[in-house]
């Protein structure tokens, strides 16, 4: 037998250096933590403000067609928000833009804008279409689009 004693635990050295290295991956560890639940805040809001928009647009799809006409007849064009938008300073806020579609080149144009003589271009061959956007307000620039007809 030796006169070496078993060596028991660990010596000051070895226990200084497994802190540093427990503390020296602790900080890409908790940054990837922080991402995370901030991922999760992000996600969540976006979630919330989809869901706003969907019911907004199932709301307008439900209106009589004449009334979403009449609107758009005082939006005048494709970047106006409508009256159909949710009260100004309201949380999450949904912008409605309607506008007639007469689906050429351009199609917030409309290129015979009196076909059947009555002064009026929401009128005639033109007025079967409307585009509808619905957006929140101060969000990310994507919003739902859809088109109704008469």
């Amino acid at each position: 037998m030796s006169n070496r004693k078993q060596q028991q635990g660990f010596s000051y050295v070895e226990v200084l250096i497994a802190s540093v290295l427990i503390a020296v991956a602790l900080v890409p560890a908790m940054d990837a933590l922080q991402s995370g639940m901030l991922s999760a805040s992000v996600h969540q809001t976006l979630t919330r403000q989809y869901y706003l928009q969907v019911r907004k647009m199932e709301e307008l799809q439900a209106e009589p067609f004449i009334l979403l006409l009449a609107a758009a007849k005082t939006a005048a064009n494709s970047s106006t928000a409508g009256t159909y938008s949710d009260a100004a300073g309201t949380a999450d806020r949904n912008l409605v833009y309607i506008a007639l579609y007469d689906a050429d080149a351009n199609p917030f144009t409309i290129t015979d804008a009196d076909k059947d003589a009555d002064n009026d271009p929401y009128t005639g061959d033109t007025a079967n279409l409307l585009w509808i956007k619905v957006m929140i307000e101060g969000g990310s620039t994507q919003g739902l689009e859809t088109l109704i007809s008469r």
